[in-house]
């Protein structure tokens, strides 16, 4: 798997090395590249790419980021930079952090934007996992209790409850959650989600207004962490966004329908982007 070293963090990405379109896809906490694996399984010819960020299941500590949904969107910048990559297609699942992006006017190189069952508004942090991975991060030694108990089969799937409609595989949890044992992974989980929840009256979702290029929302209709108004609400807020409605499917939409995903972002990437001169 490729690493790139950036300037406050090193990322390892999944890379299929399509020469057609580029998608660059995001997870949530305590997630990683591997999520995305049955999407890009079923979108040949386009080059995908799946950084691992710095959210609790990475490989690589990030002591010189100060991991916050600002300068985690920052750092998707710079990747993007670094590879130097335009015109993407910008997909996001869980975390809500193309919302961000947008609002700090880092979209530069986005043409095309994807909101999956992503936090927005004041869901974030998202439901009651999200929640409660907050609280304990607050708790001294609440997530070095908890990476050990994640030792535990039945803890794995507890943790991982209303995630997926359908059971999540237990290699995936067991691959998410080992990184976190580390103390210095543990630590950059620890300065992510002890911030959250976000102030009452910080809206990032509201700048998502200054996106012109085609987007897609996509919303899960058995999301329990995912407000079901919230997907609508966004498709409002985007100048030019489809929204669908994926059924069979809870916040993880890759893992739980990702043919039907796929088909969805398939045709987001056919849609033309606006000539940028006309957006400025």
């Amino acid at each position: 798997m490729p690493t790139i070293e950036l300037e406050t963090a090193t990322l390892d990405y999944a890379d299929s090395g399509g020469t057609g379109p580029v998608v660059v896809l995001l997870h949530g906490p305590l997630l990683d590249h591997t999520v995305w694996d049955a999407v890009i399984d079923r979108l040949p010819g386009m080059r995908c790419l799946a950084p691992t960020l710095p959210m609790g299941a990475h490989r690589h500590p990030a002591p010189h980021d100060e991991l916050t949904n600002a300068s985690l969107a920052r750092l998707v910048a710079e990747f993007l930079a670094a590879l130097d990559l335009t015109d993407v297609t910008l997909v996001l699942n869980d975390w809500g952090g193309a919302q961000v992006i947008v609002e700090l006017g880092l979209a530069e190189r986005v043409g095309r934007l994807a909101l999956v069952a992503c936090e927005a508004f004041d869901n974030v942090p998202a439901g009651r996992p999200g929640r409660m991975l907050a609280r304990m991060a607050r708790l001294p030694g609440g997530l070095a209790l908890q990476a050990q108990l994640t030792r535990i089969p039945a803890v794995r799937r507890q943790l991982a409850t209303g995630m997926a409609a359908q059971p999540v595989p237990d290699e995936l949890l067991r691959r998410w959650f080992t990184p976190s044992r580390d103390p210095r992974i543990r630590d950059d989980l620890r300065r992510f989600s002890a911030r959250f929840p976000i102030p009452a009256d910080r809206d990032w979702s509201s700048g998502l207004g200054g996106f012109a290029g085609p987007a897609l929302v996509a919303w899960a209709e058995d999301d329990r962490m995912m407000p079901a108004e919230h997907g609508p609400r966004l498709a409002q807020l985007l100048p030019d966004a489809e929204l669908v409605h994926i059924s069979g499917a809870a916040t993880l939409v890759p893992l739980d329908q990702p043919g039907v995903l796929a088909h969805h972002l398939r045709t987001l990437v056919a849609r033309p982007v606006p000539d940028r001169r006309a957006r400025a």
